[in-house]
């Protein structure tokens, strides 16, 4: 027998704001989180993008020596949106370390920064830069450095799961923690995903060709997800993280209920590692309305992927139409952040929850002239003041990884 999962919390830190107030004041008014590149002292002057969506305020982290001493800055910004939902939340110090709850939280590949430190030591010729290396430098740098701070922190003793998928990362930690919960192997599971500032993100895929470079004088004019002269994606930073839990569970403890998780699917293309697949990604939308039990009609709103790229917009938006037709709006939301990477799906999840919430779309920033390859979909226009009930959360990502969440605003009747 399966169980149903509603959320119980939320927190994201994002380059249009911290906390639901500043993101929703940013979405209606079309601010833009994009901001011009900064020079970190490395690559930055063989790099063709200057663009990067920055979170550039600060945060006061509250934490003990004892816990940043094995956090680089993607771990500050996991633990933080972490602490954040456990204190909102207000789950029973017992329950947190009684093998009930559970973490499934990564990031794209650690923290890049303290990387970067570590490699240029094993290049050195120097002894006593060599030396240097600390005794916790690599629990700062793993991948799996978000969860298991988390865990450490809070005394987390469940299931971890840190799933490092690139762009679906946080999609897919939301995805399988929701498994978690489903299927009766955790109660509750603290879900999502980050990422920090580091221009080696953005020179990999700048190599690709796949950033956008026309507006370098223009930061908040791009990305442009499905406009005609859109040229690229725009490398983000950031967290998101959900409280998943048990309906019953959460019941049983007065929790206030934000939304269900009604539907998941992650597949994979199995052929090119690069470029979108219609089938793939159509089978994946599929997939997820039939684990939800519900039809293409009952979607209201889709926040898509949508990252700006030449071909990634277009086959989305054909898959899109053959599975939905024109009925849901759409939405790009990395138009205001760009993408998050490790962390865009639990950011956009969020933000859906927010303008469920709240009864209103925002529309794509930046969008312009509808590329016609992209204009079979209703497109979300001005900010729209709607009721959306069932909402659709999209990622892909290289590797040919596909992810699709479907909420309900609230409890699904």
């Amino acid at each position: 027998m399966t169980r149903r999962v509603v959320i119980t919390g939320c927190s994201a830190i994002t380059p249009i704001g911290y906390g639901k107030d500043e993101i929703v004041s940013s979405l209606r008014g079309g601010v833009s989180g994009v901001k011009p590149l900064r020079d970190d002292g490395l690559l930055t002057e063989y790099i063709h993008s200057r663009v990067f969506g920055t979170v550039d305020y600060t945060i006061d982290y509250e934490f003990s020596r004892t816990f940043r001493k094995t956090m680089g800055p993607v771990a500050f910004y996991g633990c933080q949106v972490a602490k954040d939902v456990l204190e909102a939340a207000k789950l029973e110090p017992e329950f947190i370390s009684s093998g009930r709850l559970g973490v499934s939280f990564s990031s794209t590949h650690g923290s890049p920064t303290v990387q970067r430190d570590i490699y240029k030591t094993f290049f050195s010729k120097s002894k006593k830069e060599f030396s240097s290396i600390g005794a916790v430098d690599y629990l700062k740098s793993m991948v799996h450095t978000t969860a298991v701070n988390i865990t450490r922190m809070f005394g987390i003793t469940g299931r971890v799961i840190a799933s490092s998928t690139a762009c679906t990362t946080s999609s897919q930690s939301i995805g399988l923690g929701y498994e978690m919960v489903k299927y009766g192997i955790q109660d509750a599971m603290l879900c999502g995903g980050a990422d920090e500032y580091d221009t080696t993100t953005v020179a990999v895929f700048d190599n690709l060709l796949a950033c956008s470079v026309d507006y370098n004088d223009r930061p908040q004019a791009t990305p442009r997800p499905f406009d005609q002269n859109r040229d690229g994606l725009v490398v983000g930073e950031g967290a998101g993280i959900v409280l998943l839990e048990e309906l019953e569970h959460a019941r049983a403890r007065g929790a206030e209920i934000l939304g269900e998780v009604i539907g998941f699917a992650s597949n994979n293309n199995g052929g090119d590692l690069i470029l979108p697949n219609l089938e793939g990604i159509t089978a994946t939308l599929e997939l997820a309305l039939a684990d939800a039990e519900i039809t293409s009609v009952d979607v209201d709103f889709v926040s898509a992927h949508a990252t700006a790229t030449k071909m990634g917009d277009v086959i989305e938006s054909q898959a899109m139409y053959d599975v939905y037709g024109d009925g849901p709006l759409v939405t790009g939301l990395k138009s205001y952040m760009g993408h998050t990477m490790g962390a865009c799906g639990a950011i956009e999840l969020i933000i859906t929850l927010y303008m469920m919430e709240q009864g209103f779309i925002a529309p794509t920033l930046n969008l312009e002239t509808v590329d016609e390859r992209c204009n079979m979909l209703r497109h979300t226009s001005g900010v729209t003041e709607c009721r959306a009930d069932i909402a659709a959360v999209q990622n892909f990502a290289f590797g040919g990884v596909n992810t699709c969440l479907l909420l309900s605003h609230g409890l699904r009747s």
